[in-house]
């Protein structure tokens, strides 16, 4: 019978069933403690034949898991645990990735739609969840559901999984529903035994047949027994070697035999047994790849994105499609448009005569996409055909996975493809002149953090550093990077602790590699493509790459890379332009970030639709005009006390102020302060014309004005200074020292103790007010007293500043200065107090840094020596001081402004820690009705995106459901 090369049919010759099948219909399977290694797996057991004396043990990375099967009814438990897909079947839908991840949702979705899929089966990541929660085993049933699901692939297919007639191969993918590329394990080419692949090579071709035999040993081997793939890789360089080939496409069938049968040593080498049996085969992969979820690759991507709250990852068991069938086969990975610009375009990779691992892992350099129109016409332009319809369908760029089958596409996955950030604006932009979304959604599209890649600074100049470039690679992930090479992920988290910038120079990165590559300024890779894992990961974090040199030989051993004649060592600098993929000797400067292009529009959607005002934290002139261009509506943070280290004549006048042992000597010292203070409000007001300003009176504790340095050299110094005796000097310092200082004599405690503190610095507001109101200037300054825990310590200073603006203000004929006075609710007690408070004060601005301390009991000084550890175990999802923490601090929020504004409704209420730029923290605020956020100038334009996705969201939550595409 001849072979017919269709997704149902090459599987007339892939698949197979075993020759001593499983039967367990009314069996039920059960786990004993399991061994400590792998090599625990007996060669001769079947699954079928289990019995207590002769059970097989299912390998994973972690352990093995010893399987008994017993003559019992299995219960009903009435939750679905897998989920067909296909054209006849397809249970499930995009809208299911919690569920079935990104994967498996998006391949029940493009069935549903009629594209090419290979039919299969997607175990949910509830599974995931039950497996780890119970000792790495699969809950009961679940194994039968899986051999259920999979006889109506093998019914579709026509063929079946272990029979030589006939077989049935399979892959084994995770899927979670946020993507992860490269993190958890994948096995292809499941189901070959020594007879399948005879049986196969009789129908298919030998050499096919045995190159797919020996790729699965090597996946096999690698993922579930836990055999390092360089065992694999040295038998396949030695015989190509030996054979005076470079290519594993030139070796013969008779090779790839030789070679299988090396592979099987290996595993004898290492005293692990391939088991024989598919079932067996499929048992242990489904185990791994629930095991890779928590892989320490895996938990390390989680931390670095922040991804949290996932069940864990899903599985999907696919019928098998070939691109190692000949020339008329192929693989490739390919977007619906650039991924690092944002064109237009098809853009991406393939290999003819390849499996899709050859693509992903950089092992050979794949062809540009647009060659495939000429070496499979028919095949290109049905993938173009296909990626019109998936995006207009997904309303997206996508991110697909195809295979060419004796020229035959099918599509084996799509998802949102990852994308730089001007990539992410440009599409955007683009998708709504296109009529494809809408303004809304097009905001929703971006994500804060493709803002932040914008803000990320580039080369001064471009033709200044041409005689400096060594060579040039393919432009993997654009923008500039500038660092020390290093050779290892190891070396580069090291290096980066110790305080140095790093570029990670490989021959090839694989996902044990992410940490470094996160912790790089940029990544170099001798090999690979635009679609490798390199290229995939940097690029979603918008790290420059580049890949794919010709002329580059990295010898990690050594820790040198050589290129056209010239060497890179560790520790020297080097520069990467991602963007053109030249490599440049030496430290290239660079230059700041400039907004344009379709980001000026993109931007004017985000200010139309949200409601949070967002402010700035700046202390000087040139941050408030700095975060201007970003877009600030004003300062929610001017800090007073950083203005006083801008010279040595203001902390010379603060340190006299100090020691100073009357109040008169007080006064004189704050008059010299007045000018400086009062010339650095006139440049802020002229900065922010028409803005408001908030202005914190002093706040930190007075020793962190004093000079470091030996006691006595200190006190000498002071007393000179100041013309006092150094005894006194001594004195005084020895009064300041605190126990505690963050809880000690700090804030509104100073300006109560000594009021002629606050009565110079609310004098030098008022009258940089008056002057540039008399100058034609807008001003709108409001007076924040700090640390407030009672009514009263604020009613006492707001009587100072009430009574110094009468004095300012009535003396400045003709001049008008609205203003305001309020307080930064940092202390819990303020915000039980808020009703109080809030008789008092006309502003609320949570300062979350202190209110996060005090809440927690938490230093932030010290939460870095357990943090890591919390975070690891998921005693904490976040860092509280960079996440607001909602379940308790937020409370205490939600508390002061429900009680705030049943005091005084029109009770202006903002946010100025450190969590105020943080896009999960904008959307909580927004929920709770505060009327802006403040942040650091380059987090403004995050904070205003996070803003309007925020208030999107809450209109569409509000709205009956649009009918959009998922």
């Amino acid at each position: 019978m001849a072979l017919h090369r269709t997704a149902g049919n090459v599987q007339a010759g892939l698949q197979a069933r075993t020759q001593v099948p499983l039967k367990v219909s009314g069996a039920r399977c059960s786990r004993s403690n399991r061994p400590t290694s792998s090599r625990h797996l007996g060669a001769a057991t079947t699954v079928g034949r289990a019995t207590q004396a002769h059970s097989p043990v299912i390998p994973t990375k972690r352990g093995a898991v010893k399987v008994f099967c017993v003559a019992a009814p299995e219960a009903k438990t009435g939750v679905q645990r897998v989920y067909v897909f296909g054209k006849s079947n397809s249970q499930g839908d995009a809208s299911m990735k919690d569920l079935l991840g990104g994967k498996g949702a998006n391949l029940a979705e493009m069935s549903k739609i009629g594209l090419s899929v290979p039919p299969g089966l997607t175990i949910t990541t509830n599974v995931c969840a039950e497996f780890h929660d119970n000792g790495r085993k699969l809950p009961p049933g679940c194994w039968e559901e899986v051999l259920s699901a999979l006889k109506q692939v093998e019914a579709e297919v026509g063929a079946k999984l272990g029979d030589p007639q006939s077989p049935l191969l399979l892959s084994v993918r995770s899927g979670a529903a946020i993507s992860m590329p490269g993190m958890m394990d994948t096995v292809l080419n499941l189901g070959l035994n020594d007879a399948v692949a005879a049986g196969l090579g009789a129908k298919a071709g030998e050499r096919f047949a045995y190159d797919a035999y020996r790729r699965f040993l090597d996946m096999f081997g690698n993922v579930v027994m836990d055999v390092p793939h360089s065992a694999f890789d040295e038998k396949l360089e030695a015989l190509k070697h030996r054979r005076g080939v470079t290519q594993d496409t030139d070796l013969t069938a008779e090779d790839l035999k030789g070679l299988v049968a090396q592979y099987k040593e290996v595993y004898k080498a290492r005293g692990k047994v391939f088991p024989e049996d598919p079932l067996q085969q499929l048992q242990y992969a489904i185990n791994a790849v629930f095991d890779s979820w928590q892989s320490e690759r895996a938990k390390v991507y989680r931390s670095v994105n922040q991804i949290v709250g996932l069940k864990g990852t899903a599985v999907n068991v696919q019928a098998m499609v070939f691109g190692n069938m000949g020339s008329t086969s192929g693989t490739g990975v390919c977007f619906t448009r650039n991924p690092s610009t944002g064109e237009r375009k098809l853009y991406g990779e393939y290999l003819i005569n390849a499996q899709g691992e050859d693509v992903v892992a950089g092992l050979r350099t794949p062809e540009p996409i647009d060659r495939l129109a000429q070496t499979l016409p028919q095949a290109f332009q049905q993938l173009v055909d296909n990626c019109n319809l998936l995006e207009k369908h997904y309303k997206d760029m996508q991110d697909i996975e195809f295979t060419v089958q004796e020229g035959r596409l099918y599509m084996l996955q799509c998802r949102g493809g990852k994308r730089t950030g001007a990539a992410a604006v440009k599409i955007a932009v683009d998708m709504v002149g296109e009529k494809l979304v809408t303004e809304d959604r097009a905001v929703l599209m971006v994500e804060p953090g493709h803002l932040d890649q914008l803000l990320h600074p580039q080369f001064a100049d471009e033709d200044a550093y041409k005689p400096a470039v060594l060579g040039e690679g393919l432009p993997a992930s654009p923008g500039a990077a500038v660092g020390q090479a290093v050779f290892s992920a190891e070396d580069a988290e090291e290096w980066v602790t110790a305080g140095l910038k790093v570029v990670l120079v490989r021959k090839e990165t694989s996902p044990e590699d992410v940490k470094g590559m996160f912790r790089s300024e940029g990544v170099l890779c001798q090999l690979g493509g635009m679609t490798s894992h390199a290229a995939v990961v940097a690029r979603g974090w918008g790290k420059p790459c580049i890949t794919g040199v010709p002329d580059l030989q990295v010898d990690e051993e050594a820790k040198v890379a050589r290129i056209n004649g010239q060497e890179i060592r560790e520790g020297d600098f080097i520069s990467l332009n991602g963007s053109t993929g030249e490599i440049i000797r030496g430290k290239q400067p660079l230059a700041p970030p400039k907004l344009a292009g379709d980001l000026g529009e993109f931007m004017a959607w985000v200010d139309k639709r949200r409601r949070l005002r967002v402010l700035t934290n700046a202390d000087t002139p040139a941050d408030a005009s700095e975060a201007r261009k970003f877009g600030a509506e004003g300062i929610g943070l001017c800090r007073t006390e950083h203005m006083f280290f801008a010279s040595a004549e203001r902390i010379a006048a603060v340190r006299r102020m100090i020691v100073a042992q009357t109040r008169d000597a007080r006064l004189r010292a704050l008059s010299d302060l007045l000018p400086f203070q009062r010339e650095d409000f006139e440049g802020i007001f002229r900065a922010m014309d028409g803005c408001p300003v908030t202005i914190r009176l002093l706040d930190p504790p007075l020793h962190e004005f004093l000079p470091d340095g030996e006691m006595g050299e200190v006190c000498e110094a002071l007393a000179r200074d100041a013309g006092v005796p150094v005894e006194q000097v001594y004195d005084t310092i020895d009064k300041l020292q605190e126990v505690n200082p963050m809880l000690g004599f700090r804030g509104c405690r100073l300006g109560i103790t000594y009021p002629e503190i606050t009565e110079m610095q609310v004098r030098a507001i008022f009258e940089a007010a008056v002057n540039c109101a008399r100058s034609g200037v807008s001003v709108h300054p409001e007076i924040m007293v700090p640390l407030v825990g009672d009514v009263a310590e604020l009613a006492h200073q707001e009587a100072i500043i009430r009574r110094i603006g009468a004095e300012v203000l009535g003396g400045a004929q003709g001049v008008a200065v609205p203003y305001k006075v309020g307080t930064m609710i940092e202390v819990p007690r303020a915000a039980l107090q808020a009703g109080s408070i809030a008789k008092v004060a006309e502003f609320f601005s949570f300062g979350t840094n202190d209110l996060t301390q005090m809440t927690f009991g938490y230093s932030r000084d010290d939460i870095g020596k357990f943090l890591p550890v919390y975070l690891e175990k998921g005693i904490l999802q976040y860092d509280p001081f960079q996440v607001l923490d909602q379940e308790g601090v937020g409370q205490l929020v939600q508390f002061a402004v429900e009680r705030g504004r049943a005091a005084r409704p029109n009770l202006k209420i903002g946010i100025c820690g450190e969590q105020g730029g943080e896009p999960r923290t904008v959307a909580f605020l927004h929920g709770l009705g505060l009327d802006y956020v403040s942040c650091s100038p380059f987090r403004v334009p995050i904070a205003r995106l996070a803003a309007a996705q925020a208030a999107v969201k809450d209109t569409q939550k509000k709205k009956k459901p649009e009918n959009m595409a998922p």
